[in-house]
């Protein structure tokens, strides 16, 4: 059967980066590990630790442009222009803890400093939105902890009816089996 590739998009929360004073090596490596799973680059920006702006961009990004799946690098610490979680609960009309949950557990297993991460992951239409951390390390651990289970939710997300047990839906590589 045909396979199905999912869009996704990275969206860089960095004061400093939006203005071209630092490099964006979180925003580079998660567009790659992405892409390298099979899922299709749609979009890509840096902007500025603004609640406001990171809200209009998800929400062009999911209701305009229909991107599936959406991860955010950086904002999710405890310094005062971290914002990015309180946005993102803004936009998403459904929560999914287990998500943040699980990254979270894999990231104190490493270092105590995990418990000041604050991301979470939700679903608004028919796509998902992940907080990652803003270092290159974490970003990709926590994203490497859940990217098994990502197709999966993304196929069920989208309407996808065969039984959970038993299959994976080409979990980990962007790409769904038609039931």
């Amino acid at each position: 059967m045909e396979g199905q590739e999912y869009s996704f998009g990275v969206l860089t929360l960095s004061d400093k980066g939006s203005r071209g004073e630092r490099e964006d090596t979180s925003g580079a490596m998660l567009r790659e590990l992405l892409a390298g799973a099979g899922y299709r680059l749609a979009a890509y920006e840096i902007i500025p630790d603004r609640q406001e702006l990171i809200e209009t961009t998800l929400k062009k990004w999911v209701d305009e442009r229909k991107i599936d799946l959406v991860v955010t690098t950086g904002g999710t610490g405890v310094s005062p222009s971290d914002r990015t979680p309180e946005a993102t609960r803004r936009v998403v009309e459904r929560e999914v803890p287990g998500l943040a949950e699980a990254m979270r557990q894999a990231s104190l297993e490493k270092t105590v400093q995990a418990v000041w991460s604050r991301g979470i992951a939700g679903i608004r239409n028919q796509s998902l939105i992940i907080n990652l951390p803003g270092s290159r390390r974490a970003a990709r651990e926590n994203l490497e902890v859940v990217l098994p289970a990502l197709a999966h939710g993304l196929y069920k997300l989208k309407g996808g009816t065969a039984d959970c047990g038993g299959t994976d839906h080409g979990a980990g590589n962007g790409k769904q089996e038609k039931a």
